[in-house]
C-alpha cells in the first residue's frame, strides 16, 4: 500500500468489486479490474489483471515488490531481440553463430558417437567367459597355496603328501 506501507501478500483474500475491462482484451480473454481495501489504512487499491504475463498490474495506490526473477526473464528477453535485431542488420554475425552452433553440433555427435563405440565394446564383453576366467584364477590360487601349505608342512614335519590324504603318520616318533 503506498499510503501506509501495509504489505499485501498475493494469497490473501480480499472482499473486492470487480469490473470488467471492456476495451481490452488479450487472445479472447476478458481482462478485469479488481477494487481493493488496505487492510490497516482502508485506501482503495486497484489491481489488474494481465492475462499475457500470466500475473497483475497494479494500477493505484500499490506498488509491486522488487522481483528478481520478472526483471531477469525480461532482461534475457530484451538481449535476446538485441542480438537478433544485430544479426539481421549483420550478416558475418549470423554466419559466426551459425558457424559456432554447428561447431557445437559436430562436438556434440562426436561425443555421441564414442559413447555408442563404448557402449558396443561393453556389449561384446560376455559375462560367462570373464566368470570362467575368473574361477580358473582362483582354482590356481587354490592350488598354489595348497602346494605352498605342503611344503610348509614337509618342512616342518617331515611329512608327505598330506593335501593328497595319504596318511603317512607316524604318532609314535
Amino acid at each position: 500500500c503506498t499510503t501506509c506501507g501495509e504489505y499485501i501478500y498475493v494469497g490473501k483474500r480480499f472482499n473486492a468489486r470487480k469490473e470488467t475491462v471492456w476495451d481490452q482484451e488479450y487472445l479472447g480473454i476478458r481482462i478485469y479490474r479488481f477494487y481493493i481495501r488496505c487492510t490497516r489504512c482502508i485506501s482503495e487499491i486497484i489491481i489488474k489483471t494481465d492475462p499475457q504475463n500470466t500475473d497483475y498490474v497494479c494500477e493505484n495506490g500499490a506498488v509491486r515488490n522488487f522481483q528478481a526473477e520478472r526483471l531477469a526473464i525480461m532482461a534475457a528477453e530484451e538481449s535476446e531481440k538485441l542480438k537478433e535485431n544485430e544479426e539481421a542488420e549483420n550478416p558475418m554475425l549470423a554466419l559466426e553463430r551459425r558457424t559456432k552452433e554447428s561447431k557445437q553440433e559436430i562436438d556434440v555427435l562426436d561425443a555421441l558417437e564414442g559413447i555408442k563405440d563404448q557402449n558396443s565394446r561393453l556389449e561384446q564383453v560376455n559375462v560367462g567367459q570373464i566368470l570362467d576366467g575368473y574361477c580358473e584364477v582362483k582354482k590356481e590360487d587354490v592350488s598354489r597355496g595348497e602346494i605352498e601349505d605342503e611344503k610348509l608342512i614337509r618342512e616342518h614335519f617331515g611329512q608327505k603328501n598330506i593335501v593328497d590324504g595319504n596318511d603317512d603318520v607316524d604318532m609314535n616318533g
